[in-house]
């Protein structure tokens, strides 16, 4: 069973890709977002080692996170977002290794990751697909899919690794800017690759 790394800045087009590539291949998604979110559920060890960092207003009276709040701290302070990310990366990979070995009857398992080198996981990849867009492109999906202003884009977008980290750490390429088609025909040339 190989597992693959899928990478890139916000607003790329990892989901979709691991779409594709799930119905190509019949493969297993783990989605480091999803286990993210999963994970500060009320209550849990993730969600208190974050509220000790950023302290108690960062939680809803009912107990939840405040996910706008958080996102809106750690994009405009860099400290404040590697802070989040030494509190939350180990929880986060022990899961992702854990729903690893539960995997059964697959052939490949898909991480998609945003922060996969940052959080080590490119190490237990066979290899790594990176995905990228042009930032405009990247800018309308991002408002789109969480419904927030442009410039709220944009501050995502610059505290993440830019196109050009992503060409160099990545073993496969592809560029995300077109139509779906497109992105189908990009994802059927790298099918030997992986």
């Amino acid at each position: 069973m190989k597992i693959i790394g899928v990478t890139g800045s916000s607003g790329a087009g990892k989901t979709e890709v691991c779409k594709i590539l799930q119905k190509k291949y019949d493969a297993e998604i783990i989605d480091a977002d999803t286990v993210a979110k999963k994970l500060s559920k009320k209550g849990t060890v993730y969600l208190n080692s974050i509220v000790n960092h950023f302290g108690e207003d960062i939680v809803y009276k009912n107990g939840a996170l405040n996910r706008k709040k958080l996102a809106s701290m750690i994009y405009e302070d860099n400290q404040k977002r590697e802070q989040l990310n030494r509190c939350t990366f180990d929880f986060i990979v022990q899961e992702i290794k854990k729903r690893i070995n539960r995997v059964n009857h697959k052939d490949m398992i898909l991480i998609d990751a945003p922060l996969l080198f940052e959080s080590g996981l490119d190490s237990i990849c066979d290899s790594v697909i990176v995905i990228l867009a042009q930032p405009e492109e990247q800018i309308k999906r991002i408002c789109k899919r969480d419904g927030i202003t442009e410039e709220m884009a944009k501050k995502r977008l610059n505290a993440q690794n830019t196109n050009e980290y992503f060409k160099e750490v990545g073993d496969i390429i592809i560029v995300n800017d077109k139509t779906l088609e497109d992105l189908k025909q990009a994802i059927e040339a790298i099918g030997k690759k992986i």
